[in-house]
C-alpha cells in the first residue's frame, strides 16, 4: 500500500490525513496545535508522526496570515474587478485594489497595505496599453521590490516587463487576466501566483528557521481548497458551495454551472464571470474575529451571536451573501459543504440550516441543496493531491462525501 500525508498547516492547528493512495480512502487523520511561536515544522511533524508517517508528505499552509495580494488595473469595473476575482480564486486576501494611473499617494497606499504579492493588470489585449506601461514605470522607479505578476494587454507585456526587470522588480509575467470585454482568463495569473507565493512568499513569512518548511509547501491552504472543490464539481457535475468557519476568517468557495446568457447574453459582466470562486471575509470568525462578526451582525440586521455556535452562524450567513452579492447562478447550487471546528464539533447542521434559509440577505439560497460537514477535511487533502493524483483525489472525494 501506498501512502500520502497531506497537511494542512493553518494559524491555528495543523490538520493532517493519511491517505491510501490505491484505495483512494482515508486511513487517518489528527489535529494538533499550530507552533507558529516556535518553528511550525514542531507541529508538523508532530501531526505527520500522530498519523503514523507515509510515502509521501503533500503541505498546504496559511499559517502567517496566508498570501496577502495586492491588484492593480486600468479601469475600477473592469480590469482592476477582473484581477480582484482572479486574486480571490488564487487563494489570495485582496489587501489593495487600485485602478488608472498610479500617482504617488497610490504608492504610499500601496505600501502601506503591505501586499506579499502585486498582480498588475491593464487594458485587454489590443485595447488600451498607456496605463500598464504608466504603471510599470512608476513602480520600477519607486523601486518597488514587491514580486509582481504582469497580466495586462499582451501587446505591451514585453515592454512593461522590460521597464520592471531593468530596475530589479521580480516579475513573472503571464497571460492577460481580461484578453477581452466580458472573457475572463482565471487560470494562468492563478498558476502564477502560486509560484511567486512558493518561490517568494512562504519563505519570508519567518515561519520556520530553516528551508525545509517552505520546500515543504505546495500552496496556500485557500489555494488547495479551491482545487478541491473544483474536483468535487467536476465529478458530480453540479454547483457547490463551501463555507470555512474560522477563528479569524471566513471564507466562501463557490464552483458553478456556466450559464450561457451570463456568458454572452445581455447580463453579460464586463469584468468577465468566474465561475469558480472564492471570497475571504477577514473580519467574521469565532475567535480572533467575534467582535467583527458581532459588529457585521449588526450592520446586516442580524441577531448579535453569543456562543461559538451562533458566532459560527452568523459568520457563515454574513460572509455568503458578501461572495453572493453579483455573482448568478448560486440558486441552483446542489451541495453545501460546511468545515471548520466548530462545524465538524456538532454546530454544523445549524450553521447551515442557517445558511439555507437566509432569505432576508438579498440573495436566493439554494432550493434544492443537500447540506453536509467535512468532518475530515477531505477536501483540502484531495486539492493537495489533484496534481500529482488526480484519479486518487477524485476518488476519494466519491468514496467520502455522498
Amino acid at each position: 500500500m501506498t501512502t500520502a500525508v497531506c497537511v494542512d498547516v493553518g494559524s491555528t492547528y495543523t490538520k493532517a490525513a493519511k491517505i491510501d493512495l490505491d484505495g483512494a480512502e482515508l486511513i487517518r487523520r489528527a489535529e494538533v496545535p499550530t507552533t507558529s511561536s516556535s518553528d511550525v515544522l514542531d507541529g508538523l511533524d508532530a501531526a505527520v508522526a500522530a498519523v503514523g508517517g507515509g510515502d509521501r508528505l503533500l503541505v498546504c499552509s496559511s499559517a502567517g496570515g496566508g498570501l496577502r495580494l495586492a491588484v492593480i488595473g486600468y479601469e475600477q469595473l473592469v480590469t482592476a474587478e477582473a484581477g480582484h476575482r482572479v486574486g480571490l480564486s488564487a487563494g489570495a486576501q485582496v489587501v489593495h485594489v487600485a485602478a488608472g494611473p498610479m500617482t504617488g499617494p497610490d504608492l504610499t497606499r500601496l505600501r502601506a497595505a503591505r501586499p506579499d504579492v502585486l498582480l498588475l493588470a491593464g487594458g485587454t489585449d489590443g485595447g488600451d496599453a498607456e496605463t500598464l506601461l504608466h504603471n510599470a514605470r512608476r513602480l520600477a522607479a519607486a523601486r518597488i521590490r514587491i514580486p509582481v505578476v504582469l497580466a495586462g494587454n499582451q501587446e505591451v507585456r514585453d515592454d512593461a516587463l522590460t521597464v520592471l526587470t531593468g530596475r530589479g522588480v521580480p516579475v513573472t509575467a503571464t497571460a492577460n487576466v481580461l484578453p477581452r470585454i466580458g472573457v475572463l482568463d482565471p487560470l494562468p495569473a492563478r498558476a502564477a501566483i502560486r509560484d511567486v507565493f512558493l518561490r517568494h512568499v512562504i519563505g519570508g513569512k519567518r515561519l520556520s528557521r530553516g528551508r525545509r518548511f517552505a520546500q515543504l509547501v505546495r500552496a496556500a491552504t485557500p489555494d488547495a481548497v479551491l482545487a478541491g472543490v473544483e474536483l468535487l464539481a467536476d465529478l458530480t457535475g453540479y454547483g457547490i458551495l463551501v463555507v470555512d468557519v474560522g477563528g479569524a476568517t471566513t471564507d466562501v468557495y463557490s464552483a458553478l454551472v456556466p450559464d450561457a446568457e451570463s456568458e454572452t447574453g445581455p447580463r453579460r459582466d464586463v469584468a468577465g464571470t468566474l465561475w469558480r470562486a472564492r471570497t475571504v471575509e477577514g473580519d467574521l470568525g469565532v475567535a480572533v474575529g467575534a467582535d467583527g462578526t458581532r459588529e457585521a451582525a449588526k450592520a446586516e440586521r442580524l441577531p448579535v451571536p453569543g456562543d461559538d455556535r451562533e458566532l459560527a452562524a452568523t459568520a457563515a450567513v454574513i460572509a455568503l451573501r458578501r461572495h453572493a452579492r453579483g455573482r448568478p447562478g448560486l440558486r441552483d447550487v446542489r451541495l453545501v459543504l460546511g468545515s471548520g471546528g466548530v462545524l465538524r464539533h456538532g454546530g454544523g447542521d445549524a450553521v447551515l440550516r442557517a445558511v439555507l434559509a437566509d432569505v432576508g440577505g438579498g440573495w436566493a439560497p439554494p432550493e434544492r441543496a443537500r447540506a453536509l460537514v467535512d468532518q475530515q477535511y477531505i477536501v483540502a487533502a484531495a486539492g493537495l493531491l489533484a496534481a500529482d493524483h488526480p484519479d486518487v483525489a477524485t476518488r476519494l472525494l466519491g468514496n467520502s462525501i455522498r
